[in-house]
């Protein structure tokens, strides 16, 4: 890649992680506004007319959305899609999708809650063998080992 793409590439990744920061100078914002136009503006000089579509422009307001509502990390819908993907795959009845995915969620739950709960449980009232018992290293008095 040329040098120039490559650095107004790098410059666009760098405004992305200045405004996806937890804390973000209130001051800068301004500056960053100004960048980003003109990195798009690099852009434009190396990228065809295709490649700028609806998305490549939202990138300018970015910043007065940070402005208005705060942190971008507070309104990230990337974690809600990934869990929404998650919970598709539940999905067996297309003709219900929600009762299928409700009833799946459910039993898999249920499934969970029990299998830790059984573990931390003892078994009462059942004698173990003294083959758990040798194997364990813990040999009663008057057994002898076969050899």
């Amino acid at each position: 890649m040329p040098k120039k793409v490559r650095h107004a590439i790098t410059r666009l990744c760098f405004f992305f992680n200045a405004i996806y920061s937890k804390v973000i100078d209130p001051l800068k914002l301004v500056e960053l506004e100004n960048e980003v136009a003109i990195i798009l503006c690099q852009l434009e000089m190396y990228f065809p007319p295709s490649f700028f579509d609806i998305m490549v422009h939202l990138i300018v307001h970015l910043v007065r959305e940070i402005k208005c509502y705060g942190p971008v990390y507070l309104r990230w819908m990337y974690p809600v899609e990934g869990y929404m993907k998650f919970l598709k795959e539940y999905t067996k009845n297309l003709h219900r999708p929600k009762a299928s995915i409700v009833e799946r969620y459910i039993t898999k739950e249920t499934i969970e809650f029990c299998s830790e709960y059984i573990e931390k449980t003892k078994s009462v009232g059942l004698l173990e063998s003294q083959h758990d018992e040798i194997v364990r290293g813990k040999v009663q008095e008057g057994y002898m080992l076969p050899l």
